[in-house]
């Protein structure tokens, strides 16, 4: 009798399709792509445009796109910009300083308030007292 022994499986997986992604991808063009088109676009006879279209994979909105932005100045490259002016340093406890100084605003507004009714109550009492003493006087008599 002949003893059948198993096949060595492979620890390795199979290597994924590299045609096929997971997920797709928009594909992204640099200034430099944009700009060889639209010249290459430019020059071209009305019958070739198809041509480069269909070999670069372009819709022809894509161009006409590319063409207002490269007029509006925004194709203009990555060229260094000037330098504008620093932005002040961050002051973390500035933050807490304007909050506490409108805290502080408020509270004395209202300490203002309270006060003027405390005075209020007191004339009121003293007006009181003198009508209240001088009907007492008046029973007396």
């Amino acid at each position: 009798m002949s003893m059948l022994t198993p096949r060595p499986t492979s620890a390795v997986l199979p290597a994924a399709d590299p045609e096929v992604s997971d997920r797709p991808q928009r594909r992204t063009f640099s200034t430099a792509d944009k700009l060889r088109i639209l010249e290459e676009v430019d020059r071209a006879r009305p019958g070739d445009i198809g041509a480069i279209l269909r070999r670069e994979g372009l819709y022809s909105s894509n161009v006409g796109r590319w063409r207002r932005q490269r007029d509006a100045g925004l194709l203009r490259g990555l060229a260094p910009a000037k330098p504008g002016p620093k932005s002040p340093p961050a002051q973390p406890h500035k933050t807490d300083l304007d909050r506490l100084e409108r805290e502080n605003a408020r509270l004395r507004d209202q300490l203002a308030r309270a006060e003027a009714v405390i005075e209020l109550q007191k004339k009121v009492a003293q007006l009181l007292e003198t009508s209240l003493g001088s009907a007492d006087r008046s029973e007396r008599r």
